[in-house]
């Protein structure tokens, strides 16, 4: 009988007869989902025990049946299979044919340069290949773990690929989950599931049934694999192991993508293609011309032979990959390093970034931006979780009046009897804060009933626990709050964690009085604190009956503005009171005051918002967090994030719009919140359906799939995990947009200058090949021989191509929209110039060849000044490269150092052939005279203002 394994998505799972024959075991219900059960009807169905766990018979005979608790692993290719396939390309075919042709006509020199070129881009492809199975091997050992288990009634320790379905989990802060798992019972617990489903703060856990509609991100009474608990302990019940968790079909779906053809290599295929039929055309009318004027087949072969040499641009390849890696080593400089080469042009080519929230638009850093108190509006600046920034009553804020028949807390918090010294504890600060001392004691209050700590760590601030307590433990030292003496002199003796259903946090802190019963510090939601509130605090500190729609008021303004709110209150126990419980706090505490807090958004994204935007890139944002957050987010970036006019739909909008009106939608819209895997899948897949080059960018495990999908997947390098990482193309090692922008721009410049060298290269190599072909038909003496075409084409490339990869950005290169993906290579206005070219070197070299021996020059000088005009048209014409649009005199002489290097070396190299015997008598040249220069430089120079006028005339086509 077929084994069955657990259903994904948290399916229940019914009772099949076991393969032995020996008894019953857990099997496929249908669609039930788990966390849509009561956890008794949970353990019925997967036959386990809530407090046992199974039997070590029972999980043996599990395993058998489920298998292994660990990623399924595909099949894939053998090296021999790989290194084969990046042989696939029609530029690699021309390579070969070239290093064929080079060894046919006895040039093992060349010959062995070339293959040394489809060598190397034979091996980039073959690591990059290795690099993008790499991103599934980071997911296996992703769920590698110990795990903590009752079974038997006894707890063991075991590795994580042992578990089974109705295994019992016990966990614990620190603890990555290793499975799929309904909770039975928990403490506190709240859990890190940003990698899974991109919530950014973590997620308070209970037990509650929940609907079987509920997403993944609001399951609250589940556990899902890869996962982090960040605080309190809890048991769940394994409900799904290996490949039918929800990491698991994230993995299918990571599987399931191929990654996008760049731009650039489908771009250069067509070319090659096309660049191949070319050559083998003019070829075969070169050898059946020779054929009709009587010559033998095996000369006219030779003949065709050295056009197809003179034709075939060897220096392309080479030029590709330095103008990529160049590309690469700026983008570094700008804190983006490059995994995947031609993805640094597709980045130039992008025309949609869908980029993630928080840490890429944010700081991933929860920072208290303002504090409300009974008596006033306080702003707080500074950044993140460093201490710099100060506390300052808000511009246009106006204290509230005093109550007439205030208590005074600041000496003691009203209580039954009189006031009294709270718990014994001293002041709370002495920063210079306003006059306010409600809002001394909210701060004191936010960080003493707190369970967050921060250190610094080289130039940075590490949190432990959760970032939402930080935030308070931050504020209360920007006000010189002493937290750690007042904790020093007031330990803390007892605690209500914070649970879904309590929404709040209070601690119980000794008093050095023996007639007090210690302080009392609650923070929580701001309608479950006003629930346990009687009296709010004044500036004085003295006791007034709340106000509360006065503070509704103001936590509604905060929300209004993104912000997260939290209420702080506190009271003084009498001596002999009973244990710390709800019930005795509530209708006994003094709201103190409120907490308003936000990842705020970094400086510079709004401006490289604008900045693509105004490069025709268009900016959306995709985040798993609540659209409320995203909206407010988006709109300080600077992205119209209104939801009310459709710019913001959500998972469960995605899901009801019909796939045909899909693509449209996502194009309308500007933010994605509450997001799956899967959709983003679907997002991405939406936009490329549409003619985009679409970027994405993402830290967690769940964006992983769409990083592949995309056509240039980008990954956060302090944040991201090592999923996203491996399955990304760049990885930013500072997490910030603004460096997506100078990315972007880095990728145009390439593609320019990868433009340029093709403009550059092509009119040599097809005048070479029309020389030969013109003195075929005409069946006259070669002006050039072959080997002297490959001196031309293998220095001149070297020398004086390459240098255009050092070429800097042009101005306004941001200010240009994208070029669309099914935009050619070349232009029409590109290939006019490169035909104009082209037709004045033919005429030239013809020109010159014949007027040097019609005036007595052997065939030896003749063929020397055609060499040499044809290296100084090229040098000429590179300076007019330097820009497609620009004449030459604007462009700056010294702005590209490598390129008049590139010239010395050639003219070296110029009068080394001319003069020196021995490369007299490798390429057959002679020495010319300063008659003969004069006359090349002359062509040299007519051709480049032939060139300027052409510029002038098409500034417009490019």
């Amino acid at each position: 009988m077929a084994k069955h394994r657990p259903s994904r998505n948290s399916h229940v799972t019914a009772r099949q007869p076991d393969p032995s024959g020996s008894g019953t075991g857990p099997g496929d219900a249908g669609d039930t989902a788990h966390h849509g059960l009561p956890v008794h009807e949970v353990v019925l169905l997967l036959e386990t025990d809530a407090a046992r766990g199974l039997d070590q018979e029972e999980v043996a005979r599990r395993r058998a049946q489920f298998g292994v608790n660990e990623l399924p692993r595909s099949q894939r290719a053998g090296i021999a299979r790989k290194l084969g396939r990046q042989f696939n390309n029609p530029l690699v075919y021309v390579l070969l044919a070239a290093a064929v042709v080079t060894v046919f006509l006895g040039e093992f020199l060349d010959s062995a340069v070339i293959l040394a070129v489809v060598l190397v881009n034979t091996l980039i492809g073959f690591v990059q290949e290795v690099r993008a199975e790499a991103a599934l091997d980071a997911l296996h050992s992703l769920v590698r773990t110990h795990a903590a288990v009752i079974r038997g009634g006894e707890r063991k320790h075991v590795p994580s690929e042992d578990l089974v379905p109705g295994d019992l989990v016990l966990l614990e802060a620190g603890d990555k989950v290793p499975a799929d798992l309904r909770l039975v019972r928990l403490s506190a617990l709240r859990v890190d599931e940003s990698a899974l489903t991109g919530e950014s703060d973590p997620v308070a856990k209970d037990e509650v049934v929940l609907p079987q509609v509920t997403p993944v991100a609001d399951r609250r009474n589940m556990l899902y694999s890869g996962t982090l608990v960040t605080a309190g302990t809890g048991a769940g019940i394994v409900v799904a192991i290996g490949g039918e968790t929800e990491l698991g079909e994230i993995h299918r779906l990571m599987g399931a993508v191929r990654p996008v053809a760049t731009p650039l290599t489908l771009k250069l295929a067509r070319f090659s293609t096309t660049l191949t039929v070319a050559i083998l055309a003019l070829a075969a009318v070169a050898f059946l011309a020779g054929l009709a004027h009587g010559e033998r087949p095996g000369q006219m072969f030779t003949a065709a032979v050295a056009l197809a040499v003179g034709a075939i641009p060897e220096g392309l390849p080479a030029a590709v990959t330095v103008t990529l890696a160049i590309g690469v080593r700026r983008m570094a400089r700008r804190r983006a390093v490059v995994r995947r080469l031609p993805v640094v042009e597709t980045l130039g080519s992008t025309t949609v970034i869908c980029s993630d929230k928080t840490g890429t638009f944010t700081e991933n850093q929860m920072t208290i931006r303002a504090l409300w108190t009974p008596s006033g509006w306080y702003d707080v600046t500074g950044s993140g979780y460093g201490p710099e920034g100060h506390i300052t009553p808000s511009a246009g804020q106006h204290p509230a009046p005093q109550h007439p028949d205030g208590r005074n807390l600041a000496a003691g918090v009203t209580r039954p009897g009189g006031a009294a010294q709270p718990g014994g504890a001293t002041h709370p600060g002495d920063a210079a804060l306003p006059k306010d001392d409600a809002l001394q004691w909210s701060l004191l209050g936010g960080a003493a009933c707190n369970d967050a700590s921060i250190r610094r760590e080289g130039s940075g601030w590490q949190v432990r626990g959760d970032p939402t307590e930080a935030a308070m433990l931050v504020a209360a030292g920007k006000a010189g709050i002493k937290v750690q003496d007042f904790l020093a002199a007031n330990p803390r003796q007892a605690e209500l964690p914070f649970t879904s259903e309590r929404q709040f946090m209070a601690t119980l802190h000794a008093s050095t009085l023996p007639e007090d019963g210690g302080t009392v510090f609650v923070k929580g939601a701001v309608e479950r604190v006003l629930e346990l509130c009687a009296h709010e605090m004044d500036g004085q500190g003295a006791g007034r009956p709340v106000r509360r729609h006065a503070v509704l008021g103001a936590a509604h303004a905060l929300a209004d503005d993104g912000l997260r709110v939290l209420a702080t209150a506190m009271m003084s126990l009498p001596a002999g009171s009973g244990p710390l419980s709800a019930t005795e706090l509530r209708g006994r505490m003094t709201l103190t005051g409120l907490h308003a807090m936000h990842d705020p958004p970094r400086e510079a994204a709004a401006a490289s918002v604008k900045a693509c935007q105004r490069a025709g890139v268009g900016v959306k944002m995709i985040t798993g967090d609540h659209v409320r957050t995203a909206v407010t987010v988006a709109a300080a970036v600077g992205l119209a994030a209104d939801s009310a006019a459709g710019t913001a739909l959500t998972g469960a909008d995605l899901d009801a719009i019909p796939a045909d009106r899909l693509p449209e939608a996502v194009e309308r819209a500007t933010v994605f919140a509450r997001v799956s895997p899967e959709q983003k899948l679907r997002l991405i897949g939406a936009l490329q359906s549409r003619g985009h080059v679409a970027a994405m960018t993402g830290d967690g495990v769940n964006d992983a799939p769409a990083l592949r999908q995309a056509n240039v997947g980008i990954s956060m390098g302090r944040s991201g995990t090592e999923v996203a990482k491996e399955a990304s193309d760049i990885v930013l090692t500072d997490d910030d947009f603004a460096t997506i922008e100078a990315a972007v721009e880095e990728g145009r410049n390439v593609f320019d200058n990868l433009t340029k060298f093709i403009v550059w290269t092509l009119p040599t190599n097809m005048a070479e090949g029309l020389v030969i072909l013109v003195a075929i038909l005409l069946g006259a003496t070669l002006p050039i021989l072959p080997t002297q075409i490959l001196w031309i084409n293998m220095t001149t490339a070297v020398a004086l191509g390459l240098m255009l990869a050092f070429e800097p950005k042009e101005p306004g290169l941001m200010s240009r929209p994208p070029r669309p993906p099914d935009r050619p290579l070349l232009t029409w206005a590109l290939t006019v110039r490169v035909l104009l070219v082209s037709a004045l070197l033919v005429a030239g070299t013809w020109w010159l060849f014949e007027h040097e021996v019609a005036t007595g020059a052997s065939v030896a000088q003749a063929r020397t000044s055609a060499v040499n005009l044809f290296v100084a048209v090229e040098v000429f014409y590179l300076f007019s490269c330097r820009s497609l649009t620009r004449p030459a005199w604007r462009i700056h002489p010294f702005g590209n150092r490598w390129l008049l290097v590139g010239v010395l070396v050639q003219a070296g190299g110029q009068l080394a052939l001319t003069y020196t015997p021995l490369m007299n008598g490798l390429f057959h040249t002679a020495p010319i005279g300063a008659d003969a220069w004069l006359r090349i430089l002359g062509l040299a120079l007519l051709a480049s203002l032939a060139v300027a006028v052409d510029k002038r005339l098409r500034r417009r086509g490019f």
